[in-house]
């Protein structure tokens, strides 16, 4: 049924974990889907089938809702205390840390990520996540009010759970994702169906083992394997489900906003962008070139908020662009589960094809390809799914692979003259996404005048990718609705009340 990939490095429980029936967990329960359905997973870095998962369908989620409403409306989870919530979701924690290795190797050999990034990042980054939420379970407070209005009244507001939530995950970070999603709803009382990315659902039918074993109620949180179509759309769409929480494409983002129009969901979106790395004159040269180099390269291009348009003045372009193509060109590609590999193959073909198809298209209007630029034919070699880390220069506003997200280790780079901030701005503000940008200067005053004129939800200065549990995440324009991550992601799972008594 499941074939794994020969490496020694591969731990046995590991190994014992992908081989096994996997099943889906509904209502505190470990089940098969209805239909008896399964779907292929493939390990990205040989193209081969590792295991088989539950293909989850209109039942399936139904069932889940059902369990998730009835956990909500009945159980004892909305009764509890919220220190007790607190020590259920830090105990969750715990549990992770305790996996650690395991749930990186399941990340490595589940998206293609190299495995000491997913140790390093991924996994202590979600410890930390549902550690921070843990805390914010017995702060989430309302507030008392003067009124203006005549007579004596006591007035005062409520922060009341928004109720069963539908998460819907991608697959770039997909245990990361899980604990963005899962740690706020867990910390505001809602109870959750979490829809796992049908290309990388390992590491969340895992963690659905450590939530049962943490001992949350049943229902409270119920975890599922399936397609967009068969699983994602009738949970999206589903009438007894309040939120909806997605993370993934703008395109994808549209239908959810449609599905959840039936009985007006709450909605929110973190979706694509294009995200600008503006590198100034007097900026510490070596930093920014490295730093521009890991805002594209780094989880091997497939973060929304890559550094993936590269603006940089033209007195220094040259230096920097060479700079990013000989990092770039230093790059080691290989497996994941290598531990001398610093980037691993795209998660999928269709990625693959994707990313391949936007270099193409840089070529054929006219870029210039300073660093990698690989065909599919030259890449696929492999056996997997492997792109090199690519520059292209020489490119404009309108071409595609400037325009549009690619998903991808490319980076569109172009310079600048103008020294007007607002036209710098301009410029950088010259897309459909807002999502992140991070600005290279040793001039504080350019950094504080610039960010105040950047629309992207996140902006980095003499950084990029910087994550903190504490720092809200999400985006201006199509990048979506609301934040994920800090305080602000609880207003994404609550709702205010306003009390109002006659003294």
């Amino acid at each position: 049924m499941a074939t794994l990939p020969v490496d020694s490095r591969v731990s046995a429980r590991t190994a014992d974990f992908i081989t096994q029936k996997h099943r889906m967990f509904i209502g505190g329960r470990f089940v098969f889907a209805a239909s008896g359905k399964s779907f292929p997973v493939y390990n990205p870095a040989t193209g081969e089938v590792m295991a088989h998962v539950p293909e989850a369908e209109t039942e399936d989620v139904d069932r889940a809702v059902r369990a998730a409403r009835e956990a909500f409306d009945h159980g004892p989870w909305t009764r509890m205390k919220p220190s007790e919530r607190g020590r259920l979701i830090w105990k969750l924690g715990d549990l992770l840390e305790q996996h650690l290795d395991e749930f990186a190797e399941l990340e490595s050999l589940d998206n293609g990520k190299p495995v000491t990034v997913a140790r390093a990042a991924d996994v202590p980054l979600a410890v930390d996540m549902f550690r921070y939420m843990a805390g914010w379970a017995t702060k989430i407070s309302g507030s008392t009010l003067s009124l203006s209005f005549p007579g004596d009244f006591h007035s005062y507001t409520l922060r009341e759970p928004v109720g069963v939530a539908a998460q819907i995950i991608p697959w770039n970070f997909p245990l990361l994702m899980a604990a963005w999603k899962l740690g706020p709803a867990l910390a505001a009382g809602c109870t959750i169906v979490l829809k796992l990315a049908e290309q990388t659902p390992m590491s969340g039918l895992r963690l659905a083992e450590l939530i049962h074993e943490a001992g949350f109620p049943e229902g409270v949180v119920n975890v599922l394997t399936g397609f967009g179509e068969g699983a994602g759309a009738p949970l999206a769409a589903h009438p007894l489900v309040d939120k909806v929480a997605f993370t993934g494409s703008t395109e994808v983002g549209r239908l959810i906003v449609q599905a959840a129009a039936g009985n007006l969901k709450k909605v929110t979106l973190e979706l694509g962008g294009k995200s600008p790395a503006i590198i100034f004159p007097d900026a510490d040269i070596d930093k920014a070139i490295a730093g521009a180099a890991s805002a594209i390269f780094f989880n091997q291009g497939q973060c929304c908020c890559a550094g993936s348009r590269l603006m940089v003045h033209e007195k220094i372009y040259d230096q920097v662009v060479e700079g990013v193509s000989q990092i770039a060109g230093k790059i080691k590609v290989g497996p994941g589960m290598d531990p001398t590999t610093e980037m691993g193959p795209l998660v999928s073909d269709e990625q693959f094809n994707r990313v391949t198809g936007y270099i193409n298209s840089g070529i054929e209007q006219g870029a210039q390809v300073l660093a990698g630029g690989k065909s599919a034919g030259d890449q696929n070699q492999r056996g997997g799914y492997f792109v090199q880390p690519t520059v292209l220069a020489k490119t404009t506003p309108e071409m595609k692979v400037v325009k549009e997200e690619i998903f991808g280790p490319v980076v569109c780079a172009q310079s600048f003259s103008d020294s007007d901030l607002d036209r710098i701005a301009e410029d950088a503000n010259n897309t459909a996404f807002g999502l992140a940008s991070s600005i290279w200067t040793r001039d504080l005053s350019i950094a504080h005048k610039l960010a105040s004129r950047i629309r992207s939800g996140t902006v980095w200065v003499n950084c990029h990718n910087v994550f903190d549990a504490s720092l809200p995440f999400g985006g201006y324009k199509q990048s979506g609705w609301g934040r994920e991550m800090g305080e602000e992601a609880l207003r994404n799972y609550t709702e205010t009340k306003a009390v109002t008594i006659a003294l």
